[in-house]
């Protein structure tokens, strides 16, 4: 198991990589609405939020090992949904 600082640092990166990615498809990719373009780089950044803060405070009473891999199946589970919904941006 990585540590802590590991892997806020992972979820900063990807993060980054989302905004980097939804920029670059609200730009190059037509006309997408204003308003589904906000929503998601907000949801983006509360997602990074979310997360950091989850890694900082783990829930009491659950196994440290259980409580991180629950944590990263989560944070790949929503990187997945706002991948989705940036190549829909495009479309």
């Amino acid at each position: 198991m990585a540590n802590k600082r590991e892997l806020k640092r992972t979820v900063n990166e990807i993060s980054q990589e989302l905004l980097a990615e939804c920029v670059a498809a609200s730009l190059y990719n037509g006309k997408p609405a204003k308003g589904d373009v906000d929503a998601l780089l907000s949801s983006i950044i509360l997602m990074r939020n979310d997360f950091v803060s989850r890694i900082s405070h783990p829930e009491p009473g659950m196994k440290a090992r259980e409580y991180f891999d629950n944590l990263a199946h989560q944070f790949s589970k929503q990187v997945c949904e706002i991948s989705d919904q940036i190549h829909n941006l495009s479309e």
